[in-house]
């Protein structure tokens, strides 16, 4: 099975909550291909979902150094950042977002906030 197989059946489960099977088809996506940015992202967010908020905004963080130009990265860095209170780096990089991407939806409706 390949690495976008194994994520699109692990994004299934995340989107019914089911983190532990998603997460660990995220993990076997990325045994096959170790820069499979969705499977990344995906496990990144999962921590999260699960109440590792630490865990996932460093995952975020990291993926963000890797991939400096992905604003879907930058914009979930973005509002795991806001759920933490970290409210001012939130904004500067929704801010970053709409600079590059001045028709980004979801960073248009969370500037509001800031």
């Amino acid at each position: 099975m390949s690495a976008d197989a194994l994520y699109q059946r692990g994004f299934q489960h995340r989107c019914n909550g089911e983190y532990a099977p998603a997460q660990e088809l995220f993990q076997q996506a990325l045994r096959l291909d170790p820069n499979h940015k969705p499977s990344l992202l995906q496990s990144a967010l999962i921590l999260g979902f699960t109440g590792d908020f630490d865990g996932s905004l460093a995952a975020l963080s990291t993926l963000h150094q890797r991939f400096p130009t992905d604003d879907e990265i930058l914009y979930e860095l973005a509002m795991t950042q806001m759920m933490l209170g970290e409210d001012e780096l939130a904004c500067s990089n929704f801010r970053t977002i709409l600079a590059r991407n001045p028709d980004h939806e979801k960073a248009q409706q969370q500037i509001a906030y800031c």
